[in-house]
Order: structure tokens, then C-alpha cells, then sequence
């Protein structure tokens, strides 16, 4: 029986120090297919997170006969990641919503943008006031995560817990009442 196997036997066992000692043997692997698919640090390394994490809940998935402990866990970071990318796409749609219903100053609205910008503000106005001020500085102040989280003091998993948050929020809105639906915009998008 080859480690891996021995290691695999253990993890699905409930073994915590064998999920450790699979950190420590493939999560360089894991890190770095997950920046490659990402190519973004922070990203990748909260995709292993969420790999290993995966691989501790989901260990009576993991059979040694049908391939090797490393392309399994490979396999769940690609999956991770690839959520991760939709997610990103997703905000982004919700992220142009946001920024168009925010028009620069003297630009003349129409009565649909003006009637989404007072539904945003609604529903921005009944987030926790820790959430609502995170989106406000991604959307009206174009701050990324990590500035967000230098000029409130939050850490920056809080900041990305409470931006994500807030968005299912507003999205769950738009698609119960309909609202901006005229604004969402097809195009290209931005990652925070």
C-alpha cells in the first residue's frame, strides 16, 4: 500500500492530522492550479481552503481505485475555482447593475434608472450597516476589496463575506420584484 493509500484509508477514517498531512504533501498542487485558473493569489489560496475543506467533508467520496489522492483533490479545486469564476461573473453582472443605477453627476437619468436607484437604496438601506458600508465602497467608491478592508479595519475575508452577502441580498430582490431590469448590462465585466 503506497502512503497516499495509507493517508486516503486514514482521512476517511476522520483522521484530522491525516487531512494535515494531505495539506502538507499537495496543497502547493492545489495552490497552484487554483492561481493558474484564477490568476489571483488571494483568490487561489481561499479556492485550496476551500478544497481541503471539501475533501474533510466529502473523504467517503474518495476511492484509491479510481485514481490518486492528488488528481481527486486537482479535481475539487478545479470545481472550486470554476464556482469561484461564475461567482466573480455574477457579481460583475450585479456590480455594472449597481454602478449604472450611481450615474456621474449632471448626467440625466431616465424615470426607469431612477426608480432602480431608489430600490437599490431601499434594499442597501436594510443590509447590517457593516454590509451596506462594504457595498457602498465597492459600488459608489470603486475601492477593491483589500482598499475596502484598510479603511474600515475589517479582515479582508469579512469584507468579501459581507460584499457577497449583501449581493445574493439585492439579487434575490431584483429577481422577486423584477427591479432594474432594464439596466443590467450584457457587457463586459469588472472584478472587484
Amino acid at each position: 500500500m503506497s502512503s497516499d493509500d495509507e493517508l486516503a484509508e486514514r482521512l476517511r477514517g476522520g483522521d484530522e492530522q491525516a487531512l494535515r498531512t494531505a495539506y502538507d504533501r499537495h496543497g502547493a498542487a492545489v495552490l497552484h492550479l487554483a492561481q493558474r485558473l484564477l490568476g489571483n493569489r488571494a483568490d487561489a489560496e481561499d479556492v485550496t481552503q476551500l478544497t481541503f475543506v471539501a475533501a474533510w467533508t466529502g473523504r467517503d467520496g474518495f476511492d484509491p481505485q479510481r485514481g490518486t489522492m492528488l488528481g481527486w483533490l486537482l479535481g475539487i479545486a478545479r470545481r472550486k475555482a470554476v464556482d469561484r469564476v461564475r461567482a466573480a461573473m455574477r457579481d460583475g453582472r450585479a456590480t455594472e447593475t449597481a454602478r449604472a443605477l450611481h450615474p456621474p453627476p449632471g448626467a440625466e437619468e431616465t424615470p426607469e434608472q431612477i426608480v432602480d436607484r431608489l430600490v437599490v437604496a431601499d434594499e442597501l438601506s436594510r443590509l447590517p450597516d457593516e454590509q451596506r458600508r462594504t457595498l457602498e465602497l465597492a459600488f459608489f467608491d470603486d475601492l477593491t476589496h483589500a482598499q475596502i478592508a484598510a479603511v474600515t479595519g475589517l479582515p479582508l475575508g469579512t469584507v468579501k463575506s459581507h460584499i457577497r452577502r449583501g449581493m445574493a441580498h439585492l439579487r434575490r430582490r431584483w429577481e422577486v420584484d423584477g427591479a432594474a431590469r432594464g439596466s443590467r448590462s450584457a457587457g463586459p465585466t469588472r472584478a472587484l
